[in-house]
């Protein structure tokens, strides 16, 4: 509770949620039926031609869209917190697409009651029990918990006079570490321009490359070498001899589909992969897709077991199947991933994410702090401040998939939280 002690006053720790906001919004990039795309749907433009495959889709690609809600206190202060999918919702055991419309509702005859008179003086516990909440035996949608404990999370940090990660670390008895968390800048489909702009701006990790079709990854991986071979190449022309970023790829499960998901070949492969990398270090995210939670965390232990024969030093990333803190858990247990992306709207409430952090780390497994480029500026900021909290190894550069608005934003609420950190440390303010 810190210094201040409980007060009964307006505007003290007592504070209640009066009433409850809602507007619809827009996500910084757009919803992708992932399965139309890998089996080998056209772009044309923006757009992707053919008839959607995952439910909810009404299209192959659709705008992201969000909703935003605001717990007004009762001194008239509004917490927000927004509402969204990751950009491949229903893949992999993911939560369906979401729909701000139809949430809308729910929220307003379901949620809302709830809120309405509730003390946000406590993050974890109001977090943990609205989250875990059912109705009708069906959990929350993730989308929805995850701008929920958003906008609890500034509730309890407003009116405790704290920053949030300040309340993260109170509440899960964590230190407070001034030190900034290394960020992974996204290429996107803009995997040459967005790379020159990620080297320019000296970003520790990149470029992501979205490899998701047999276009970008090439009949037997060799379109994939011949990019990891230009990315090398444009690190060591353009970023100089003192800047060596570690290289990390989304797969997309292409490497699985190429080599009809041999891990004996996959591995041949990636060690491939690693030479042409070098001599910079390198980090695979989901180079195979083994369809199922136990048979990913199987393929995945079993991949990195032949990459260790191999004598190769390449990082494993886990993100398909591991949507949530129990997969996590099962991840880590199973050996399956050097590093395991938190997928943080997938995990729902942000409570989730923390801990899932402080899991990967008890655990000596990499914590990537990430997301997706349909979040929105509020959701970025807020991982942010978990980023810090927890200490995570990497948190990715988001919203959107142009690059510059997404490292804008995680860098320059990174840098800003680190000062006031540094200024309260200074002050003895707890």
């Amino acid at each position: 509770m810190g210094k201040h002690g409980k007060k009964s006053a307006k505007g003290s720790l007592g504070m209640k949620i009066d009433s409850v906001l809602l507007a619809p919004g827009l996500g910084a990039f757009f919803y992708d039926d992932q399965s139309a795309i890998s089996k080998g749907a056209l772009q044309d433009g923006e757009c992707y031609v053919g008839k959607p495959l995952t439910p909810g889709f009404k299209a192959i690609r659709i705008p992201a869209a969000t909703l935003s809600i605001g717990l007004v206190l009762e001194n008239g202060f509004i917490a927000w917190g927004d509402m969204m999918s990751v950009q491949y919702a229903g893949a992999a055991g993911r939560d369906p697409v979401f729909d701000p419309k139809g949430h809308s509702n729910w929220i307003r005859r379901y949620l809302v009651p709830l809120l309405k008179g509730l003390s946000v003086n406590s993050f974890t516990s109001n977090a943990d029990a609205l989250c875990q909440r059912t109705f009708y035996d069906l959990p929350m949608h993730k989308g929805m918990q995850y701008g929920l404990t958003q906008a609890l999370l500034r509730a309890t940090a407003y009116i405790q006079k704290r920053p949030m990660a300040g309340i993260i670390c109170a509440e899960y008895g964590l230190p407070v570490v001034i030190k900034p968390v290394p960020i992974f800048g996204q290429s996107g489909d803009e995997r040459y321009r967005n790379v020159d702009k990620a080297i320019l701006k000296k970003i520790p990790i990149l470029p992501h490359g979205l490899i998701n079709s047999k276009e970008k990854f090439g009949e037997a991986g060799e379109t994939f070498i011949d990019y990891v071979r230009w990315v090398v190449q444009r690190v060591q022309s353009v970023g100089g001899s003192d800047y060596k970023p570690i290289l990390h790829f989304d797969l997309y499960g292409m490497a699985g589909k190429a080599f009809d998901l041999s891990v004996a070949i996959i591995a041949d492969y990636l060690f491939k992969v690693e030479r042409a990398a070098a001599p910079l270090q390198l980090r695979i995210e989901s180079p195979a897709d083994f369809g199922s939670v136990k048979e990913q965390i199987a393929g995945l232990a079993q991949l990195r077991q032949q990459l260790h024969n191999r004598g190769s030093r390449l990082k494993i990333v886990a993100d398909e199947w591991c949507n949530t803190l129990s997969d996590i858990q099962m991840f880590i247990s199973g050996k399956a991933a050097d590093l395991i992306q938190i997928k943080m709207p997938d995990l729902g409430g942000i409570q989730n994410s923390i801990s899932a952090v402080n899991c990967c780390r008890e655990a000596g497994v990499g914590a990537y702090l990430g997301g997706s480029c349909a979040e929105t500026d509020i959701s970025a900021r807020v991982a942010v401040h978990v980023a810090i909290a927890t200490q995570a190894d990497m948190q990715l550069a988001k919203p959107g998939m142009g690059l510059d608005e997404g490292i804008m934003t995680v860098t320059n609420e990174q840098n800003r939280l680190l000062a006031e950190l540094s200024a309260r440390k200074e002050k003895n303010i707890d």
